[in-house]
C-alpha cells in the first residue's frame, strides 16, 4: 500500500513527539537510609560475617563511594541529606526534645522534587520534628507513614502514624515500611516519583524476626572489632541479622522496579546515617556512633542508574550527605529552589568519571557541647587524605587508617589550613551553638502531636526511660506533679484534646486537668486501662539500653479547650484528684483544631 506524504507527515510528528517525551522523562528516585549501620556492615566492604547481596548489587550495577561521610548521630545526618546544608545551619542541634527540628524556612530535597512535578513519599523514621511545620507532610512529602521520633520501643505491629493519624503497623516494621513503599511505587509507576525509605534498624532495641536471627544465634564469627574485648555478642549478632533483613527488603524493592520495567528509569541510593551502634568489625577505623572520628562518620554509599552511571565504578574522592540534594537535582535535570547557599556539591562529575577539575574541598563534622564537658565535641575536618580531629590532632588516613599516630607536628601547613576551615565554620554557626529554645507550635496544622518526648516532668513525675524519644510519663502522685509542654498557639480557636494513656483500676476516678493561661478543661477518668508493658520477649539482648518498653495506649477525648489568642506558654497537664497511688501514665497528647 502506498502512503501519501500528507499521511506520513502527521505520523512522523507523532513519533517524534513520543520520542521526545520518552527522552525527556524524569528519572524516579528511591533512597534507602539505614539507621546505625556502619561502613563495615556490608559484605561488599569485606565483612564475611554477613551477606548483603542486594545492597552489594547496587555497586555492581552502579557506583560505590569509598569515602562517604555523614554525621555522628541520626537527626543531623537526615537534616544534611534533606537540605544539602550542614545541620548546624538548619536549626537541628540534637536528637530529641525538639533539638532535632529543621527550621521551617529550610527547603528540602522533597520540596525540590515536588516542585518539579514528582509524587513524593517517605516511609520510616523521620527524626526532624513531629509538629507542623516540621512534620514530613510540611517538608515536601505528600505521603508519610512511620514515626517522627528518633527511637521506637517495639518493632512488631508497632504504633505508627499515617499523615498525622495514629495507626497500627503490620508485622516487622522494616517489612511493613517496605510494603508501603512498594504500594507507592506501584501507584505512581506511570509518573515520576521520589520515594524515601529511612529504615530504623539496626538501631536498638535489637529486635528482628526469627528467620533472620537464627542464622546468627550460634554462628562462629570471623570478623571482629579492632578491640574484640569490647564486643557485646548478643548485640552484634542481632545487628548482623537486622542488616540482612534490610538487604532482603532492599531486594524486594529492586525486584518490584524490575517487574514494573522501571529499573532503567530509577536512581537508587543506599547509605547510612552514622557509624555502627556497637563495637563490631568496621575496617579498623577509630570511633563508632557518636564519635566524630572516622569510624563514627564514614558510612556505605552506593548509587545505581543504569545507562547513566557506569556499572562497577569506584569513586575515591570524598563526598557526603550534604552532596545528595544538589546531586539528585542535577541528575534529574530539575532546578534547585532553595535560596539559601548549599554546602554540598553535585557529585555527578565523579559518577560519570569526568572530573579533572574536581575541587579538593574539605568536609566538616560537628558535635556540639552546649557548655557540657562532652568528650569528642567540637569540629573535625576531613580532606582527601587527612583528618584534623576536635582536639587538634592530625591523622594521615592514607598511611594510618586507624588514627593511631598524630602527625600534626610533621604537617603544620595541613593543620593550619584545616584549622582555618574549622574556625571559620564555628564563627558561622555561633548563633546556633546553644540549646534549642523554640516552642512547639499548636494549630499550624489541623492535627498537632505533643508526645511525652517533647514534654517536661515536674515533681514526682518520671520518664519511663532515660532516652526521651519513645518514652512516656508516669508516677504522677500528687496535684503538684505535672507535665508541661512549651507551646505557641499558632491559630487561636477551639481544639479537641485526645490523651493516649493508661490507668490502673485503683486510680479510676482521677481527674485530669489541662491548662494554658486562662484556657483549661477537666476530665474524670471512669474506666481502667492497664495493659502490661511489652517488648522484652522480642529483644535479642539482655540489656535493652535506653529505649522504653511500650504498652497499648488508650485514646480518650478529654474535651475541648479554647485558646483566645496567639500566645506562648506552658501547656500543663496535672491530676487534681488521685484516688490511688498515682494518676494516668501519659504517652501522647493530640490537639485537633476544630
Amino acid at each position: 500500500m502506498h502512503l501519501s506524504r500528507p499521511f506520513l507527515f502527521p505520523l512522523f510528528c507523532s513519533l517524534l513527539t513520543l520520542a521526545t517525551a520518552t527522552a525527556a522523562k524524569k528519572p524516579n528516585v528511591v533512597i534507602f537510609l539505614a539507621d546505625d549501620q556502619g561502613w563495615g556492615d556490608l559484605s561488599i566492604h569485606g565483612n564475611t560475617n554477613l551477606s548483603t547481596p542486594n545492597i552489594d548489587s547496587l555497586a555492581a550495577d552502579g557506583a560505590l563511594f569509598d569515602r562517604f561521610f555523614v554525621c555522628s548521630v541520626c537527626a543531623p545526618t537526615r537534616a544534611e541529606f534533606l537540605t544539602g546544608r550542614y545541620y548546624a545551619r538548619t536549626g537541628v542541634r540534637g536528637v530529641s526534645t525538639g533539638q532535632e527540628r529543621l527550621n521551617s524556612d529550610e527547603i528540602t530535597v522533597a520540596d525540590t522534587f515536588k516542585k518539579a512535578g514528582y509524587a513524593t513519599a517517605a516511609f520510616g523514621k523521620w527524626h526532624n520534628g513531629s509538629q507542623h511545620p516540621y512534620h514530613p507532610n510540611a517538608c515536601g512529602f505528600d505521603d508519610y507513614y512511620g514515626f517522627t521520633s528518633g527511637h521506637w520501643g517495639n518493632y512488631f505491629d508497632p504504633m505508627l502514624e499515617h499523615n498525622g493519624e495514629i495507626t497500627r503497623g503490620k508485622g516487622y516494621i522494616t517489612d511493613d515500611l517496605t510494603n508501603k513503599a512498594i504500594e507507592f511505587i506501584e501507584k505512581h509507576k506511570d509518573d515520576p516519583f521520589f520515594c524515601y525509605l529511612p529504615y530504623n534498624i539496626p538501631h536498638s532495641p535489637m529486635q528482628v524476626p526469627d528467620k533472620f536471627f537464627e542464622k546468627f544465634a550460634e554462628r562462629p564469627l570471623e570478623m571482629h572489632h579492632r578491640d574484640p574485648s569490647l564486643e557485646d555478642m548478643p548485640h552484634l549478632r542481632a545487628a548482623l541479622a537486622m542488616c540482612e533483613n534490610i538487604d532482603w527488603n532492599v531486594g524486594r524493592v529492586l525486584k518490584k522496579l524490575d517487574q514494573l520495567s522501571l529499573a532503567e528509569d530509577t536512581i537508587v541510593i543506599y547509605f547510612s546515617d552514622n557509624g555502627p551502634n556497637g563495637y563490631r568489625w568496621n575496617g579498623e577505623m577509630k570511633g563508632r556512633k557518636g564519635s566524630i572520628d572516622e569510624g563514627g562518620l564514614r558510612v556505605p554509599f552506593l548509587i545505581r542508574w543504569p545507562g547513566h552511571i557506569p556499572a562497577g565504578r569506584r569513586v575515591p574522592q570524598i563526598a557526603g550527605a550534604i552532596d545528595l540534594l544538589p546531586t539528585l537535582a542535577d541528575l534529574a535535570g530539575i532546578p534547585l529552589i532553595s535560596e539559601k547557599p548549599l554546602d554540598g556539591l553535585s557529585i555527578r562529575p565523579l559518577l560519570e568519571g569526568a572530573a579533572p577539575d574536581w575541587p579538593g574541598r574539605p568536609i566538616i563534622s560537628y558535635r556540639p557541647s552546649f557548655g557540657k564537658k562532652r568528650k569528642g565535641s567540637g569540629v573535625s575536618v576531613r580532606n582527601q587524605r587527612y583528618r584534623l580531629d576536635a582536639a587538634g590532632a592530625l591523622f594521615d588516613l592514607k598511611d594510618d587508617p586507624r588514627q593511631d599516630n598524630d602527625v600534626a607536628a610533621e604537617q603544620p601547613g595541613v593543620v593550619k589550613k584545616l584549622q582555618a576551615v574549622a574556625t571559620k565554620f564555628q564563627k558561622e554557626i555561633a548563633d546556633q551553638a546553644h540549646p534549642d529554645d523554640r516552642p512547639f507550635p499548636v494549630g499550624h496544622n489541623e492535627i498537632t502531636h505533643l508526645p511525652a518526648r517533647d514534654g517536661v516532668a515536674h515533681g514526682n513525675t518520671l520518664r519511663s526511660a532515660k532516652a526521651p524519644n519513645c518514652s512516656y510519663f508516669t508516677n504522677m502522685k500528687s496535684p503538684d506533679d505535672k507535665i508541661t509542654w512549651d507551646v505557641e498557639i499558632s491559630r487561636p480557636g477551639a481544639y479537641e484534646v485526645v490523651l493516649y494513656h493508661s490507668v490502673a483500676p485503683a486510680d479510676v476516678g482521677c481527674v485530669i486537668e489541662l491548662s494554658l493561661g486562662e484556657a483549661q478543661l477537666k476530665k474524670k477518668i471512669t474506666e481502667a486501662h492497664d495493659p502490661p508493658l511489652y517488648g522484652m520477649k522480642e529483644d535479642r539482648t539482655p540489656n535493652r539500653g535506653s529505649e522504653s518498653y511500650v504498652r497499648d495506649w488508650k485514646a480518650m477525648t478529654l474535651g475541648t479547650i479554647e485558646f483566645d489568642s496567639r500566645t506562648r506558654g506552658e501547656l500543663t497537664l496535672r491530676s487534681s484528684k488521685i484516688p490511688g497511688d498515682q494518676a494516668v501514665d501519659v504517652r501522647l497528647l493530640i490537639l485537633n483544631r476544630l
